[in-house]
Formats: structure tokens, C-alpha cells, sequence
């Protein structure tokens, strides 16, 4: 039954994230064709990765990974009145932390963007509209962040439809300010910064419901004394950074992108779009579902059941993250001039975005398999490990972005963190099994050869089928559409039957996870 719920719970998150993946790159067209790339767009992916990096750092990140364990172990523990206790105290701490976080921040924007796009400085005009815009965007980090409490409640509750359906509401609302709003403001780019305000206050409201139908709604209490709360701030200084290196790769190739051409900071934006997509939908899913699953087999000392579903979480993101590779490889312009090749999103904009897109996929497997890796430590408690881990893989980024950006430029940035992130997917793996965390269960054999086989065909058949880019680029959008979409639905057909052909179905990996 439990492999079953993993496998249900994992599917109606994904579906969720898939639409609002599916919104958000409706929203990136239309802020390409409408804005196109330029020192506008640049400020404003800045003012928004700053309040989305600390919103994956602190709350997604760090918070989540060390309040779900701690949580779980109420629920399996702990009496009602003491679970709401706790919950009442969290809430409280997290919400005056984060105001004032926000306020400093709001105040302190030109210096953030100093910090996080140096580059900036050279142009006077994009540089005070970056900082203009992070005084509208930096709240959203405050709402978003309650938003992330809430979730975290649901899914130890395993309720996932409604978190996962959340991040629909934020692409609506930059939809609808895009649209409705950038006649309205001296710099209409602006309007796409209000519509991220107007968004974090839309989210964290669509909780209350869930939280008031599991008798979990918060009365916020501020107590820096309860243990609870103790053992969470504790357990989160570590967990800041290791769950979190990823991001802050990313974060740092905005940084060094700020001192290349005008345009590089958007090029990763949008690459990064696409390699974030199988991530999002798969890589989180898999993620956000085992961790209360583990943290609650660790707390009953339940240890097979544990080493089982951690063996299911690896093998279910090899088996989506390989394909979703060789497709990012292999349709990386189709994808990208279907995409976003309209209005003011120039053929020289499609090429360069393809540049980092194809250098950002060969990360895919290991930003996967980091997202789940983690969880192994995170659910007994372990933050320090990762910690380490993620050291050693943030300053190879580090190097390798000041080596590769030079000859490789914005794609060299792209590169450095594919490495990086198989670096740390490697160690992290390596001290799993070291440690006996992480216990291989049977036919592990039989499955890489699985693998290897669909993968094989199905990217044989992408690279016979797919036409030129200059066929893309030259013809309609409908032609384009009907095209892509023909190839990446035969595509994944033909990956399905070639695993089935080799002896794989569902009922079968249902028993092996």
C-alpha cells in the first residue's frame, strides 16, 4: 500500500506542477514576445530571482527540509494539543523573521543589487530600475514563505494536490499584469513586478482552506523557547546551505552573467526554464513526497521499508530524468523557437538561450538526483553532511564559472554548474551507500540495461525525425507546434513501449520500489 500511495501521491503532484509548467512557459512567451530580451528584462529576472532564490534557500529549502522531519515526528508522537503548540510557535518565529527580513531588504535594495548583479553598475538606467523593482518583488518572499509553512503541513498530512497547484496562481497573475498592465507604468516592464506581489498574497491565502479541513490552521504564537522550534532553527543553519546548492549555483551565474553581453542574464533565464522543467515536475515531486514518508520510517525505525523507498525514488528519477535529457539535448532549438521565437525574441536570442540550454541538460540526472539524495540525510536529521558535500561542489562552481565563462560565455556559466551538480549528486550517493543509508535493492542489473535500451531507440528516432533548425525558425507557429508536439508525444510512446518491450511495466516497478 505504501508504494502504491508513493506512486499516486507522486503522480498528483506532478500533474499539478506539469499545468502550472505548462502556464509558466505561456507566461515566458508572452513576456518574450511582449518585452523581448533586453536591459529591462535583465532587471527584472534579477529583482525576481533575489525574493525566488531566498524563497528556494530559506523556505522550500532550508525551512521545509528541517521542519518535515521534526513535524513527522509530532504527528507519529506527540498529543494534538502539543502538535498545535508547535505549529502556533513555528508559524509565529517564521512570520516576524521573515518581516523583518523584508523590510531590511526593501530598504537595503540597491545594495542587494550590487551584490547579486555587480555587473549592473555600468548601466545607471538598468541598475536603479533593478533596485525599483526589488522593492516591489521582495515581499513576495515574505507571503511565499508562509505559503511554503503551509505546504509543508499539508504534505505531512499528504495532501499534495493543493501545493503543488499553488505556483498556477502566480503565473495567472504575471499573465494578467503583463497583459492588462504595463501601459500603466513609465518602465512597463514594471507591471511584471507587481503582478509577483499581487501573486505571493494570492497564495498564501488559497491554503486556509486545506489547512482549516486538516485541523492545522496556525495561531501564530511567537516563542523562541519551545523546543520544537528549537530543534527546527537548529537543524536549519546547516540545512541552508546543503539543501540549497543548487540554487545557489544558479544565483551565482547571474552574478558573473551581469559582466557579459546585455542579454546573458535573460539567455539563462530561459534555458534554465526548460532544464527546470522534468526538475520541477519529477525531480520536486519525487522529492517533497518521500521525505515525510522517510521521516516517518525513520522515526518507527522501520528501516527496510525506508532503504525500499529510497531505492524507488532513485530508480523512478533515472527512469524520467535520462529521456528528459537526451530530448533537451537533441530538441533544445525546436524547443526553444516554438517556445519563445516571437515578436521582440530575436533568432539571435533562440541561439544563445540554446547555447546554455544544451550545457544545462547534461545536468539534468544529477539536479534530479540531488533533490532526492538530500532527503536520505535530511529525514534522520543529518545536516551536516550534505553541508560538507555542498562546499566542496559550490566553490568547483565557483572555478569552473570564472574558467569556462570566458571561451564559452554564458554557456560556459551553464556548464559549470552541470558539473558542479553531478559533483555533488556523486559524493552525496557515495556516502549513502558508504554509511549504509542507502541499501541497493534487487534488479538493479536488469533495469540499467532497461534503460539504456529505450533510451538508445528513443533517441535514435529524435534524431532521425527532427528537422533542421532553419526550418524552425522560418516557419509558422503552427507548423512549429503541431511538429514538436507529434515528436515529443511519438517520442515518449516509443521510450514506454521499448521499456515494456524489454519487460517493464508498471505493476513490476511498483513491486520493486
Amino acid at each position: 500500500m505504501m508504494k502504491t500511495n508513493l506512486i499516486r501521491s507522486s503522480g498528483i503532484f506532478a500533474g499539478n506542477t506539469f499545468l502550472s509548467r505548462i502556464l509558466g512557459f505561456a507566461r515566458d512567451m508572452l513576456i518574450g514576445a511582449l518585452f523581448g530580451v533586453s536591459a529591462g528584462t535583465d532587471a527584472f529576472y534579477v529583482a525576481f530571482k533575489i525574493p525566488n532564490f531566498m524563497r528556494r534557500l530559506f523556505a522550500e529549502g532550508a525551512f521545509s527540509q528541517s521542519f518535515v522531519p521534526i513535524l513527522s515526528e509530532y504527528e507519529t508522537q506527540k498529543t494534538s494539543s502539543e502538535i498545535k503548540q508547535f505549529i502556533n510557535a513555528m508559524f509565529g518565529v517564521l512570520a516576524g523573521v521573515l518581516l523583518v527580513v523584508t523590510v531590511l531588504a526593501m530598504l537595503l535594495s540597491p545594495w542587494l543589487v550590487h551584490v547579486f548583479a555587480p555587473g549592473f553598475k555600468a548601466d545607471t538606467h538598468q541598475f536603479h530600475l533593478a533596485a525599483e523593482m526589488l522593492r516591489i518583488t521582495f515581499p513576495y518572499l515574505f507571503f511565499i514563505s508562509l505559503t511554503a509553512f503551509a505546504a509543508a503541513i499539508l504534505n505531512t498530512h499528504q495532501v499534495f494536490g493543493p501545493p503543488a497547484f499553488t505556483p498556477v496562481l502566480l503565473n495567472i497573475s504575471l499573465i494578467a499584469f503583463a497583459l492588462l498592465g504595463a501601459h500603466h507604468f513609465h518602465a512597463p516592464v514594471m507591471a511584471l513586478a507587481w503582478g509577483v506581489f499581487v501573486a505571493g498574497v494570492v497564495q498564501l491565502l488559497f491554503q486556509i482552506p486545506f489547512l482549516l479541513k486538516v485541523k492545522r490552521m496556525p495561531r501564530p504564537t511567537f516563542s523562541l523557547q519551545d523546543p520544537g522550534v528549537r530543534r527546527v532553527l537548529t537543524l536549519m543553519l546547516p540545512a541552508l546551505f546543503g539543501v540549497s546548492v543548487s540554487q545557489i549555483n544558479l544565483l551565482m551565474d547571474t552574478v558573473f552573467a551581469s559582466f557579459l553581453s546585455v542579454g546573458s542574464v535573460s539567455w539563462l533565464y530561459y534555458s534554465s526554464r526548460l532544464m527546470n522543467f522534468p526538475l520541477g515536475v519529477f525531480g520536486v515531486a519525487i522529492a517533497t513526497v518521500i521525505l515525510p514518508t522517510l521521516s516517518k520510517q525513520h522515526a518507527t525505525q522501520d528501516d527496510a521499508r525506508y532503504a525500499a523507498t529510497l531505492d524507488w525514488a532513485i530508480r523512478s528519477i533515472l527512469l524520467i530524468s535520462l529521456p528528459a535529457t537526451l530530448g533537451l539535448l537533441i530538441l533544445s532549438g525546436p524547443l526553444l523557437s516554438t517556445l519563445f521565437h516571437y515578436g521582440h525574441f530575436q533568432l539571435n536570442d533562440v541561439l544563445m538561450s540554446q547555447a546554455s540550454l544544451i550545457t544545462f541538460a547534461v545536468g539534468v540526472p544529477a539536479f534530479m538526483l540531488v533533490k532526492v539524495l538530500v532527503s536520505g540525510f535530511y529525514s534522520k536529521q543529518n545536516m551536516k553532511t550534505p553541508v560538507k558535500i555542498g562546499a566542496i561542489a559550490m566553490i568547483s562552481n565557483i572555478l569552473l564559472n570564472a574558467m569556462l565563462m570566458g571561451p564559452l560565455a554564458h554557456a560556459g556559466l551553464a556548464l559549470a554548474t552541470s558539473i558542479s551538480a553531478v559533483l555533488n549528486a556523486g559524493l552525496l550517493f557515495y556516502v549513502l551507500r558508504r554509511d549504509n543509508i542507502y541499501q541497493a535493492q534487487p534488479g538493479w542489473n536488469v533495469f540499467i540495461l532497461r534503460l539504456m535500451f529505450a533510451n538508445f531507440v528513443m533517441g535514435g528516432f529524435l534524431i532521425l525525425v527532427t528537422p533542421q533548425l532553419s526550418a524552425w525558425l522560418t516557419l509558422g507557429w503552427q507548423w512549429r507546434a503541431a511538429h514538436l508536439g507529434f515528436i515529443v508525444i511519438a517520442a515518449a510512446l516509443l521510450y514506454l513501449g521499448s521499456l515494456r518491450l524489454m519487460g517493464l511495466r508498471l505493476k513490476d516497478f511498483k513491486q520493486q520500489s
